[in-house]
């Protein structure tokens, strides 16, 4: 490509989520069962009230491009959050990947769910090999400088959260295994309970007046009131099928 005068800007020019490869064969640390759940009730249960859904991206195991010197280095976060960035409306705008040259947004917070193979990566005790791509650690802290870094580790029920305190990821400490992000008006932590059938410890989003509730567990409360009005009206005379 010819040089312009004045030069394109990197937008224009470099590499899109479409030139990228979204997904390589053989690849190790792709999901199993659990990670497709739990990220599965992430999305569901994180409804913030400081911004609008139409500018959230919530991504579960989507590549994300991070260094436009190194347009093929990526890694790929069992669970992130973006906000200020427009979700897609029509199915033929939905990211292939998230390249940080073309969105300008870094994620707000980025969730690994430990596995035996990553969990050395995850928790920043590896050490970068020469002439290799910088560590999910590495990543997330020093280049990307994400503010929140969660990871849960299911295996030993373990919770931990750190937030991004000047250069460097600081432990936050929780209580009960939960914190809150006041920028979101939002907490996160360990829930036990029944979701899409499988009984567990949970990461889940809760708010001011308690667990986010899931579309089932809405439902679920609407068929209760609805009940306990009905035998109110039985109560008073009133045949509630009349009403209807």
């Amino acid at each position: 490509m010819y040089q312009t005068d004045p030069p394109r800007p990197p937008q224009e020019t470099m590499p899109t989520m479409c030139d990228l490869p979204s997904e390589l064969i053989g690849e190790s640390g792709l999901p199993d069962e659990f990670h497709c759940i739990q990220a599965d009730l992430l999305t569901e249960t994180c409804q913030p009230q400081t911004y609008p859904p139409e500018e959230i991206l919530l991504a579960s195991d989507l590549n994300l491009y991070y260094d436009p010197r190194h347009t093929l280095w990526y890694k790929r976060p069992d669970w992130y959050m973006v906000l200020g960035v427009p979700s897609a409306t029509l199915q033929q705008d939905l990211r292939l990947s998230y390249v940080i040259w073309q969105e300008g947004v870094v994620p707000f917070l980025v969730v690994e769910l430990l596995s035996p193979g990553t969990e050395q990566e995850d928790l920043g005790k590896t050490l970068r090999e020469v002439n290799q791509p910088p560590t999910k650690w590495e990543v997330y802290e020093r280049i990307l400088r994400v503010p929140y870094y969660v990871i849960y580790d299911r295996y030993e029920n373990h919770l931990r959260a750190f937030q991004l305190q000047g250069t460097s990821y600081e432990a936050i400490s929780l209580i009960e295994n939960r914190f809150w992000l006041q920028e979101l008006e939002l907490g996160l932590g360990l829930w036990q309970g029944t979701y899409q059938q499988t009984t567990g410890l949970w990461l889940r989003w809760y708010n001011a007046a308690g667990w986010v509730p899931t579309s089932k567990e809405k439902a679920e409360q609407e068929r209760q009131r609805a009940d306990r009005l009905a035998e109110y009206l039985r109560s008073q005379g009133i045949d509630p099928d009349s009403l209807s």
